[in-house]
């Protein structure tokens, strides 16, 4: 299968990988504004590789279909289902909470929505179609809530 190339850095198929789609044989292919806001989110990222130190990224999940999202227990309203989300590491910078700190001074210029802190494990990004709301949080056992931990 050809590599479909959305930036420099990223491919279409890192974006839409999905273990649950694979093994249930749900689509998981973005479609028009779909396809369309998953490269606005890949040029995002490579930004977020530029001020990471050009360091390798690695995407745990990018654009969900409605139905992989419903399967792997996304949130009804996420962002990823638009194709505007992107779950991920950088192992060469350091762990997602310093990531997240070092990005959240960028929120603006990058228009990020929403930069999660998410189990201590990744980094979720979030951008909108609108205004970003540039809200720095973090997800873990005891709930969510504002800033970093």
């Amino acid at each position: 299968m050809p590599t479909t190339m959305l930036t420099a850095h990223f491919t279409l198929e890192e974006f839409t990988a999905s273990q649950t789609a694979a093994r249930m044989g749900l689509s998981n292919q973005p479609t028009g504004q779909q396809f369309d806001n998953v490269k606005r989110t890949a040029e995002t990222m490579e930004q977020v590789r530029t001020m990471l130190g050009d360091r390798p990224i690695l995407i745990s999940s990018g654009y969900r279909s409605p139905e992989v999202n419903r399967a792997v227990g996304g949130a009804s309203s996420s962002a990823h289902m638009s194709g505007l989300a992107v779950d991920f590491t950088c192992p060469g910078f350091g762990d997602p909470l310093a990531i997240c700190e070092h990005l959240q001074p960028h929120m603006a210029e990058l228009r990020i929505d929403q930069l999660i802190h998410e189990f201590g494990s990744w980094v979720h990004l979030g951008l909108s179609a609108g205004d970003p709301r540039m809200m720095a949080l973090t997800i873990d056992g005891s709930g969510t809530r504002t800033g970093f931990a």
